[in-house]
């Protein structure tokens, strides 16, 4: 028996939904929380399982974590033992690899199993070791684990090769305690980054620049508890602006920063979407004569390679033939061939695909291949005449918390079984 979840499709969807924490600052910030020296209290933490597998990995490390509410987490790093990361949990999840930098910066010595998660192609952590090595420490690898020491962290001026989201946050962990001045070159621009850089902040680190391109740290001898409220979760609420795009009569999307969604907001009014953008809220009204567009991901402030799986999946419906672009994962194009078992054009190009619309969807059994593809099968399976059935589920409780859940608040007919 495994867990699906079906949807009925072709119900107009009405009200309001209120976004969670943001997944990538959440990953990042309950590691980076070890580097206090007394309990850090985080709200603001969505329902999704990789916060429970980050949790696990905390007790491993005899560290106390509080749930206090459903988005409330108290961690308390005052009894941490630097143990061996070498438990299969570590594999599981690929932001496990921010233990390395949180590690390596409190106590010189890290040992732990190569991480895991989606697989979308190569996707190395030679950025994040180069850093490290930088800083003053040696890598070495044996038996399916990284050993990462040094006697003493330095500063450094580190220059990415790629403006990588999990390198810049990892060197920025492992240099909070390191002697003098550390400067990230190149440095990845994501939210998220700056949410890190934040929490460390309020926990008395010496870090600016964060947003930028280039970050500095000073580093200091202690960092003391703290209270931090997670921004919000831009892929899902991006998620959601798209779905409302498709099949809302009137959405309200709330607990929302603009900017952060800018590149996704213009595609959508080009497309002819009709919204209205509020200081921390959208309201989507219906338009059925939706325009194709032309998308290139890129890094952050670009179009975000996590929306377009689901915009995919909304250009379905537009009129006229659109072309999305990866920059990123240029293997993330799984969704396209489940798009088209329930009956989209789609033609798949290196790197690419062409979307000829509108077409109808007709409801299915599909797989959701990895957490982003999961979203765009919602997408098209509440657009989808007749029950589509996502296999796979797991990967969209990765990343969304409780979606099922705010979907149904808002009228659509969703609900998970377990079959054969």
């Amino acid at each position: 028996m495994h867990e699906v979840m079906k949807i009925e499709g072709g119900h107009l969807l009405e009200g309001e939904v209120t976004i969670s924490g943001a997944k990538n600052a959440t990953v990042a910030l309950i590691p980076a929380a070890v580097l206090a020296n007394g309990p850090v209290t985080i709200v603001g933490i969505p329902q999704i399982a990789d916060v429970k597998a980050l949790a696990d990995i905390l007790r491993i490390l005899k560290v106390e974590v509080i749930e206090v509410a459903d988005d409330h987490l108290i961690i308390d790093p005052t009894n941490m033992e630097n143990v061996d990361l070498d438990d299969d949990i570590v594999t599981k999840l690929r932001a496990s690899y921010y233990f390395m930098g949180a590690l390596l910066g409190k106590y010189g010595y890290v040992r732990m199993k190569m991480p895991g998660g989606c697989y979308l192609g190569p996707r190395p952590i030679d950025l994040h070791l180069k850093g490290f090595e930088a800083l003053g420490a040696k890598v070495t690898y044996d038996k399916a684990c990284y050993t990462i020491q040094a006697k003493k962290l330095k500063g450094a001026k580190i220059f990415l090769d790629i403006a990588s989201v999990g390198a810049t946050i990892n060197i920025m962990m492992a240099s909070v305690y390191a002697e003098g001045r550390t400067t990230i070159e190149n440095a990845a621009k994501e939210p998220e980054i700056i949410d890190i850089a934040t929490l460390l902040n309020r926990m008395g680190a010496r870090i600016r620049g964060a947003g930028t391109n280039v970050i500095t740290i000073d580093g200091v001898r202690n960092l003391s508890g703290c209270f931090h409220e997670i921004i919000p979760d831009r892929i899902e609420a991006g998620t959601f602006i798209i779905i409302a795009a498709a099949m809302a009569k009137r959405m309200v999307i709330n607990n929302i920063i603009p900017q952060h969604l800018d590149a996704l907001l213009s595609k959508l009014k080009d497309m002819g979407v009709n919204m209205e953008v509020g200081v921390d809220k959208v309201v989507i009204e219906r338009n059925e004569n939706l325009r194709s567009v032309d998308v290139t991901t890129r890094p952050y402030p670009g179009f975000a390679t996590d929306l377009q799986q689901p915009l995919t999946a909304l250009l379905t419906q537009a009129h006229g033939e659109g072309k999305v672009t990866e920059t990123i994962y240029i293997e993330r194009f799984k969704h396209c061939i489940e798009l088209c078992k329930m009956g989209a054009d789609i033609d798949l190009i290196p790197a690419g695909a062409i979307i000829k619309g509108p077409t109808s969807l007709y409801g299915t059994k599909v797989s959701a291949t990895d957490l982003r593809c999961g979203a765009a099968m919602i997408v098209a399976g509440l657009i989808a005449e007749g029950v589509t059935e996502i296999d796979n589920v797991y990967h969209i409780d990765r990343g969304y918390s409780e979606i099922d859940r705010k979907l149904s608040a808002l009228g659509a007919k969703i609900w998970r079984e377990n079959v054969d």
